[in-house]
């Protein structure tokens, strides 16, 4: 067994329980993950990031809560919340099936009829390192464009990801959004719902992780989902639709949802995912 001094510390002045060992767990893009064994028995993970924002770690255990509190998918328990650290209940990694699919379609089916308040949340967050507005906005439209799109696609044409016509593109589909996308009522996201962010644990159910919650509409988690490919989402996808029917058309439209994290990732990573968002932006022109 192995012990990292400084991490089991921390932990110990905020869960008041001796740490045994800590082991580096692998895949966290953003923050350093460690899992700690404790002293009675129980395992958690502590994510720790040197010099983030003051709420970067408030942020991400509001979402858990706030997605917990709908009784529909499952997210970890936080345990610890400060400023430089969150620590989680262990989820003791396993393997996806197409049962426990179906049963996470359902579950966010669940969570999404729990609706928020507007579109937008209370506070700004984050999505991976970069700010995330969350400003509300009268009508999803307005927030899709002003919130989540337009920003990153300034950065990734600063940062030299888009030239122009690229921008001009999506600038155009954007004008498009509300002859396009069906209104609904605000829907409680998960907002980041890639196949990374979910779980799929050795008992035998899913959680997600890592959300950028917030009230959107809730076409974006599916194509979230949808954009670098879940195990079994077809599954996932019909029991979703027999929980809670989709509008018509809703699998043509998954691409205007992408626009955002293709933008994000075109921010962070460069100019391929930006010009694959300026080519999915053609498809509604």
């Amino acid at each position: 067994m192995t012990r990292q001094p400084s991490i089991a510390r921390r932990a110990e002045q905020l869960l008041g329980r001796a740490v045994v060992s800590t082991a580096p767990v692998a895949g966290g893009d953003v923050a350093t993950a460690t899992k700690l064994r404790l002293a009675d028995g129980s395992q958690a993970l502590m994510k720790t990031l040197p010099h983030c924002p003051e709420t970067f770690f408030a942020s991400e255990a509001r979402g858990l809560a706030w997605l917990g509190e709908a009784g529909g998918v499952r997210v970890p328990d936080v345990l610890a919340v400060e400023t430089d650290c969150l620590i989680l209940r262990w989820i003791e990694p396993g393997r996806a099936n197409a049962e426990e699919a179906e049963a996470l379609g359902r579950a966010l089916a669940t969570t999404h009829r729990a609706g928020a308040d507007g579109f937008g949340a209370a506070e700004d967050g984050f999505i991976a390192r970069l700010p995330l507005p969350n400003k509300t906005a009268p009508t999803w439209p307005e927030f899709f464009a002003t919130r989540r799109v337009l920003p990153y696609l300034k950065v990734a044409h600063d940062r030299g990801a888009l030239d122009d016509d690229h921008v001009a593109t999506i600038e155009r589909a954007l004008a498009r959004l509300g002859e396009l996308v069906p209104e609904e009522p605000p829907a409680r996201l998960h907002g980041d719902l890639w196949t990374g962010n979910v779980l799929w644990s050795h008992e035998g159910h899913a959680y997600v992780i890592d959300p950028a919650a917030h009230g959107g509409h809730r076409e974006t988690d599916l194509a979230m989902l949808a954009l670098f490919g879940l195990p079994h989402l077809d599954r996932l996808q019909e029991a979703y639709d027999e929980a809670y029917p989709l509008a018509e058309g809703w699998a043509d439209r998954l691409g205007l949802h992408q626009l955002f994290p293709l933008l994000v990732h075109a921010c962070l990573f460069g100019g391929g995912y930006g010009v694959r968002a300026a080519q999915t932006a053609a498809r509604y022109l």
